[in-house]
């Protein structure tokens, strides 16, 4: 992984960016990382959070926060505010959403009893796809085996799964948060991503963002992902000084400083 400094941010025109522990900090959302959220969006940069977290929280996101758009649970939507309405897109219908859901609860009660220690996702209410298994946000933090074996139990199920920095995330399908994000840039800002590669920068930090980190030419590892170093399929190409939203801001202040 190169040093931050060293990405050109040379016609840079897109920021899509992991929200725990790469925007937050310790599961904060600190004035300083919104102020830099805040900063790219009004420097006309394309603002998108690319998350695990659940719909609930998308719908407040996408209306509230100075973003473009966001792709939630793992890439199974986006949502974006546009002329005051919100507007949803599900990789799946409604009926295929229904059916999938409703076999999560059995795998749910299987992992649970599996893995002392895990417990459901404090969101899981508010999600509309996927199964959120805590390790480490509300509850005392588990190694990191054991979230290999939440992982491993939701692959035996028929599940896809990715390992976050605070749950394991378990879903019915082939998406992911690149193949959301593709879909998005297409289908709202008429942007094919595998020409404009090298205008968009990814910010992550945990396994689940490995898809992005290979992907994109421009993409950066807050420093806290050296956590998972050895457990990532594919490493950021660049990486912050600093950890979390303090790294975020670190990038946010390269992208723009000669403006």
């Amino acid at each position: 992984m190169k040093a931050l400094a060293e990405l050109d941010a040379r016609g840079v025109r897109a920021v899509l960016l992991d929200i725990d522990e790469t925007l937050t900090t310790a599961g904060r959302l600190t004035a300083a990382a919104y102020a830099a959220l805040e900063r790219l969006h009004e420097a006309d940069k394309i603002v998108v959070p690319v998350t695990g977290r659940p719909a609930g929280w998308c719908d407040h996101i996408a209306r509230m926060w100075p973003v473009d758009a966001v792709v939630g649970e793992n890439g199974a939507f986006y949502f974006f505010h546009a002329d005051g309405k919100l507007g949803k897109r599900f990789v799946d219908d409604d009926a295929t959403r229904t059916q999938k859901r409703n076999k999560l609860e059995a795998i749910a009660k299987r992992i649970l009893a599996a893995v002392p220690g895990c417990a459901l996702a404090a969101d899981q209410p508010y999600r509309e796809t996927d199964l959120a298994i805590d390790y480490c946000e509300d509850v005392p933090p588990l190694p990191m085996d054991a979230a290999e074996k939440i992982a491993s139990l939701m692959k035996e199920a028929g599940l896809s799964a990715e390992i976050s920095s605070i749950h394991v995330n378990g879903w019915f399908g082939g998406y992911d948060k690149l193949s959301t994000s593709r879909i998005l840039f297409d289908e709202r800002f008429g942007i094919d991503i595998e020409r404009s590669n090298r205008e968009i920068v990814f910010i992550g930090d945990s396994p689940n963002d490995a898809p992005m980190f290979e992907y994109f030419q421009n993409s950066v590892g807050v420093a806290n992902v050296r956590r998972f170093e050895g457990r990532l399929k594919a490493e950021p190409k660049y990486i912050t000084r600093a950890a979390a939203g303090e790294g975020f801001g670190d990038v946010v202040e390269h992208l723009l400083r000669d403006r």
